[in-house]
């Protein structure tokens, strides 16, 4: 086989359309330690494609091989291969992409006077001389798939070509904000940015109101190091196209950690929703192999398992220490014993067995505890205040509307609660903590009660009786269709004990056939929805602050288990507006 041959059928898996052409240059530009790197296409990039870095640039004789196959790799020894730090390692991208277009080379180092041109077409070097040329590189491919006519027909219309080398600066712009980019297309500048700062940057590439709506957040232990941006709810997108992950600032695909973060969310997202993020991974070389694919966009990670539960920790905890819903306008209270009832200890408390605590990652004793102040995260809009049940001199404006809502002032205005669907969420997460408790709690009732079930409802009732039990009821099966209920958990209201274990079961029938839930999810929400306080019960000023205090403990206290909405601000301004207030 041919050399040339040999780089055709390489290009083939490197060079898939303009956009591989402009990933592997502008990485190039990326480990020649460029400060600015300009980016020019024309019709799509199959005309033209170039890059223009201010690089380190190549001295004659490294100009003249560039374009062997291997010649730039960064690998001399197998342990390089496992500890790659630079974006290009292989050594194949000007092979193949010289193999099938036109490719001009201008590229200098500064202590040269002049610098080097080397032209290739086809794979066949035509020309090298000098030039007048400053520092750095530039690489033009021009025609490409000129000699692969089959590949060239499969190129897509120019704008579609666009979309894609766009995505590529875009992503290479993300994660390089020490870098100036510029984009232009058929002579029409797409993006200019100056070098700029995290949020600086994601303004000048999303816009203002996306890059306001971002919740920033970071965690760092001695095996990994986690940090980025998540979009709050309302900024969620119809297409997942919008979601970056970077492993030591190169962007990958992975599938499983991107689920992490959408099962982060839970029921916050309208269905068919994706959240907006960005995510930065920084973990040790040789704990990850990026050789897996020639685009380099796949990589296998020593521990996914483990990174995967961790980033869902993080992800969650972001998402309810922020202001993605209010918290209650309440001064702390010091209660009987002298201790203070703030959100954050709440907060502390239940964050301690989220997820059986951070991953044990390998080489590092990690704490089962996650306390508040171990992370670092910043929000463009900050919490509203912290909240705590008032003490009983110290009443604050809590109301109950029509015996469905409650309602209370918060520091940006009005929040509205439905009593129903938030005491859904507090009992759905007891129950599933219920289940990994070692001894289930149970109240015992005084009077067993013995029912007789239909055929369907004993056998579901004998099917779920591990999960019923660590639920907290107590129940004996007595042969055909009798049961006896000996002891109900706590939050089952007395006198209806019967009732909640049938629509308990009905429910999860339901569920079962109606929704892809686990059978743990499915029992939780179904005891969630049957227990939970109804609509028209009448709640006590304390009731009312207990409820509140104990939803705002909770993981996700902005919609019930089934997706329904729990909280409502109205803003003061627009109450403002309503009223045609102007101060």
């Amino acid at each position: 086989m041919s050399e040339q041959l040999a780089n055709k059928i390489a290009a083939g898996e490197v060079v898939q359309r303009p956009a591989s052409v402009v990933k592997e240059l502008m990485e190039n530009s990326i480990d020649a330690g460029a400060s600015q790197i300009s980016v020019i296409i024309k019709d799509g990039g199959r005309t033209l494609v170039q890059v223009v870095d201010d690089g380190s640039g190549m001295n004659e004789e490294d100009a003249r091989i560039s374009f062997e196959r291997h010649a730039t790799s960064k690998i001399l020894t197998y342990e390089d291969l496992e500890s790659i730090h630079t974006l290009g390692f292989r050594g194949e991208a000007l092979a193949s992409i010289a193999a099938v277009a036109h490719v001009e080379l201008k590229t200098r180092r500064k202590e040269d006077d002049v610098a080097s041109f080397v032209r290739i077409e086809g794979g066949e070097v035509r020309e090298i001389g000098k030039i007048a040329f400053e520092h750095g590189t530039s690489v033009a491919v021009k025609n490409l798939f000129f000699n692969t006519p089959g590949r060239r027909n499969f190129l897509k219309s120019d704008s579609t070509e666009f979309k894609h080398v766009a995505d590529v600066v875009q992503r290479l712009a993300v994660s390089h904000h020490e870098i100036g980019f510029e984009f232009v297309s058929d002579d029409e500048t797409i993006l200019l940015l100056p070098k700029a700062e995290g949020l600086d940057r994601l303004q000048a590439l999303f816009g203002e109101k996306l890059s306001a709506s971002l919740i920033e957040f970071k965690e760092e232990t001695d095996y990994l190091t986690i940090h980025g941006y998540i979009g709050r709810p309302d900024f969620a997108r119809k297409i997942r196209s919008e979601q970056y992950l970077f492993l030591n600032k190169r962007f990958i695909i992975n599938r499983n950690l991107n689920h992490a973060v959408f099962n982060a969310y839970e029921h916050i997202l309208e269905k068919g929703n994706y959240p907006f993020f960005i995510l930065f991974m920084e973990i040790d070389p040789q704990h990850v192999d990026v050789n897996v694919h020639p685009s380099k966009l796949e990589v296998k990670f020593e521990d996914e398992r483990n990174i995967y539960h961790f980033l869902l920790t993080v992800i969650r905890r972001t998402l309810a220490t922020n202001d993605v819903v209010p918290t209650i306008s309440v001064e702390p209270a010091t209660s009987g014993d002298g201790r203070t009832g703030s959100y954050e200890q709440k907060e502390k408390l239940f964050f301690t067995g989220m997820d059986q605590g951070r991953p044990d990652f390998p080489s590092q004793k990690m704490s089962q505890e996650i306390p508040a102040d171990t992370f670092t995260m910043t929000s463009r809009t900050p919490p509203d205040s912290q909240f705590t049940v008032p003490h009983q001199d110290d009443i604050k404006p809590i109301w109950q509307l029509h015996n469905k809502y409650i309602l209370s002032q918060v520091r940006t205005g009005l929040m509205i609660i439905d009593q129903h669907v938030a005491h859904e969420r507090i009992l759905y997460e007891r129950a599933m903590a219920s289940f990994d408790n070692a001894v289930p709690v149970s109240q015992q009732l005084l009077f067993p009660q013995t029912l007789t079930l239909s055929a369907s409802e004993y056998a579901t009732v004998k099917e779920l009786l591990p999960y019923l039990t660590k639920l907290g009821f107590d129940i004996k099966l007595f042969g055909k269709n009798d049961i006896v209920i000996e002891g109900v958990p706590g939050d089952v209201r007395p006198g209806h004990e019967h009732d909640i274990l049938i629509e308990v079961i009905e429910r999860f029938k339901e569920n079962e056939h109606s929704k892809k839930l686990d059978v743990k999810e499915n029992i939780a929400a179904s005891f969630a929805c049957k227990a939970a306080i109804r609509a028209g019960d009448k709640l006590s000023h304390e009731e009312m602050s207990v409820l509140i205090d104990q939803l705002f403990a909770t993981n996700m206290p902005y919609v019930c288990p089934h997706g329904r909405p729990v909280v409502i601000k109205i803003p003061i301004e627009e109450l403002d507006k309503r009223f045609g207030r102007t101060s």
